[in-house]
């Protein structure tokens, strides 16, 4: 068991990597999920007790954090010496800038589920861009961490974004 792993990728067993087989993560997670459960361990006494249940808290943040594409890409970035630091760095580079500043007018002016739908279809499609750019950065040999973290970065803005057009499509059309 790899339970006093260095960090998320070796608790797993993984290759510290962006592109990962999700079925692969899911099914070494259900393994090492059975391993810890606490209730492997009743009769073991308190402080066997215990341990589990801070390795199943382990294994399941680590779980989540590699499941999803965005944390992951924030973990990995982190790990790699280029911290997102979203609070503290909010740097864009001008082009996002301007593709953000015509989105939300794009959005308030979106009468329409069909306008709404289309904007939301350009920026999903922007989305896998920046997926894309976060796993050529992180897991090409001539990749690039601090490129990588601007695309999270970004990425976080447009998950924020696609809320956005949630909200006003529910303003709009309630149920």
């Amino acid at each position: 068991m790899q339970l006093a792993a260095r960090d998320d990728f070796e608790l797993f067993g993984l290759e510290p990597r962006y592109r990962l087989d999700r079925a692969e993560l899911d099914a070494r997670w259900k393994r090492l999920a059975a391993q810890v459960h606490p209730d492997r361990h009743l009769g073991q006494g308190a402080a066997a007790q215990a341990q589990a249940m801070q390795w199943a808290l382990r294994v399941n943040e680590a779980y989540r954090r590699l499941r999803d594409p965005l944390q992951r890409g924030a973990y990995l970035c982190e790990q790699r010496g280029a911290p997102i630091q979203a609070e503290s760095n909010t740097h864009m580079c001008m082009a996002f800038l301007g593709e953000q500043m015509a989105w939300r007018e794009a959005l308030d002016e979106a009468d329409e589920e069909a306008a709404i739908d289309q904007l939301q279809a350009l920026v999903k499609r922007r989305q896998h861009g920046l997926f894309d750019t976060v796993a050529r950065e992180l897991d090409d040999a001539d990749g690039s961490p601090q490129r990588a973290a601007q695309a999270v970065r970004s990425l976080m803005f447009v998950a924020r974004f696609l809320q956005d057009i949630e909200r006003r499509r529910d303003a709009l059309f309630p149920l």
